[in-house]
């Protein structure tokens, strides 16, 4: 192909239509609006179909890439989304909240002189048109094997890892805590980015292949794994994820008005928060909000809050942007939505009232230094350099960390110093037979697609393993 005919791809991006900041800060509808067919087309007739593609390398589940999008140029999209779900059973989910930027796009050629094919758009499109005009017909299975698999959580690792086993012919059921499956795609992600009815109509295509959903089953407390073995289930993965909240430990932390993300998001997403008084679940409003953290958590936190009515909304975070480990499109929308910016940084102490109510946080300047064991350069505070916040609300979105329920209730599945399960980075395998584990819980907070990823491995270890023995 002549460099001409390559700039001309390059030059042909597809925009997402969105809805405009004014209008979307007032509702919790999703804010990407979603390809039509023939900008589905474009787009996708921008693909090189490289040889040797990068982006596949660069996809944690190894979608065909090039594959499907050459479906969709055919325009034949029930086979578009059947060569997807040969390796990824959340094609919707990840389409819209997958680091497309840093994985497959960013391995992409045409990134190279312009801008790479728009990958997540076009997995979102195909998802997206199977679910409303699709036929239905599900993938084929293979004959069922006697053998029978429990998934412990429903979050992207657990259901991958029982879209994946449920096709090899296994009998699986999947034991979600909560009471509704989805696990961080339903408590974590906010509607305008992530829709529950796609989570609940992903969720419903698993079921409809014959994955049995148990909710309300706290594995460690209703349950234990040995009692699971015990009622005949062969093989067991532990897709629990990282739930328990960090905070800054400082002074003034227990002040009414101070609370974690974890919190204050599964009060609004799972608990259908922003929906009062039709869901009678409480929220803090603040009108004068400041957010801590710089990932995606955080930025879902302080777009949230300016959706339930804050006057100003403030991101602290104590790097630069440029270290901002949240998605470049989340960043961005927040930036369209009048949501201000504090690099470099740090919270030192709140301030409360004569009533234990929170009225300011005092903050830190800061500096880079040399990088950390992160790779991202160390912030260092300067000194004299202390100033207030005024605020009514402070959300705390610093990470999370491993709950531990199920694991001191399990002492021969070993942990690492930090109290995540130590699990074998290839297969899942953990230290107690038949038990695999991935995403969170073996990682520490990650993207939706490398739990997806590590299900992925689990699951073809777990297969071999009922095939073939341990």
């Amino acid at each position: 192909m002549s460099d001409k005919m390559v700039a001309k791809k390059i030059a042909q991006r597809q925009p997402m239509p969105e809805q405009e900041p004014y209008v979307r800060i007032r509702n919790f509808e999703e804010v990407p609006l979603g390809y039509d067919l023939e900008t589905a087309i474009a787009e996708a007739s921008r693909c090189l179909q490289c040889k040797k593609p990068e982006c596949v390398k660069g996809c944690p589940v190894n979608v065909d890439i090039p594959g499907f999008i050459n479906l969709i140029v055919k325009k034949d999209l029930s086979k578009a989304i059947r060569l997807i779900w040969e390796t990824n059973s959340l094609p919707a989910v990840c389409g819209r909240v997958c680091p497309q930027e840093i994985q497959c796009e960013g391995s992409c050629i045409l990134a190279k002189k312009g801008e790479p094919i728009a990958i997540g758009n076009l997995e979102r499109f195909v998802a997206d048109y199977e679910r409303m005009h699709g036929t239905g017909k599900l993938p084929p299975k293979h004959p069922p094997t006697g053998k029978r698999v429990a998934v412990v959580g429903s979050g992207p690792a657990g259901l991958t890892v029982a879209g994946d086993l449920i096709r090899k012919g296994h009998d699986v059921t999947i034991f979600e805590a909560l009471h509704k499956p989805g696990g961080v795609l339903m408590y974590g992600i906010p509607e305008f980015r992530l829709p529950k009815e796609i989570v609940l109509s992903e969720v419903a295509f698993l079921e409809r292949m014959g994955v049995k959903i148990e909710c309300n089953v706290v594995v460690g407390k209703t349950v234990s794994i040995d009692e699971l073995f015990e009622q005949g289930y062969n093989a067991i993965f532990l897709g629990i994820g990282a739930g328990l909240p960090n905070f800054l430990n400082i002074p003034g932390e227990s002040l009414i008005g101070v609370l974690s993300a974890n919190e204050y998001l599964t009060r609004t997403n799972l608990m259908k928060a922003y929906r009062f008084p039709e869901y009678d679940t409480p929220i803090p409003r603040g009108k004068n909000v400041v957010v801590i953290g710089g990932g995606n958590v955080a930025m879902d936190s302080a777009r949230t809050a300016i959706r339930l009515g804050a006057e100003r909304v403030i991101v602290i975070y104590r790097r630069s942007r440029q270290e901002m480990p949240a998605r470049q499109a989340e960043i961005h929308h927040a930036e369209e939505e009048g949501i201000e910016f504090y690099f470099l940084t740090n919270p030192i102490e709140y301030i409360g009232d004569n009533n234990g109510r929170l009225v300011g946080i005092k903050c830190q300047k800061m500096q880079l230094g040399e990088p950390d064991d992160t790779g991202r350069r160390k912030p260092i505070p300067v000194k004299g350099s202390e100033f207030t916040i005024e605020c009514d609300l402070a959300i705390v979105a610093i990470g999370t960390r491993a709950n531990p329920i199920l694991t001191q209730s399990t002492p021969d599945i070993k942990l690492n110093k930090w109290g995540y399960i130590i699990a074998d980075p290839e297969t899942g395998k953990t230290t107690k037979r038949g038990v695999w584990a991935g995403g969170d819980i073996v990682t520490g907070s990650a993207t939706v697609i490398l739990a997806a990823g590590a299900g992925r491995k689990a699951s073809k270890s777990i297969h071999n393993y009922l095939t073939w023995g341990w």
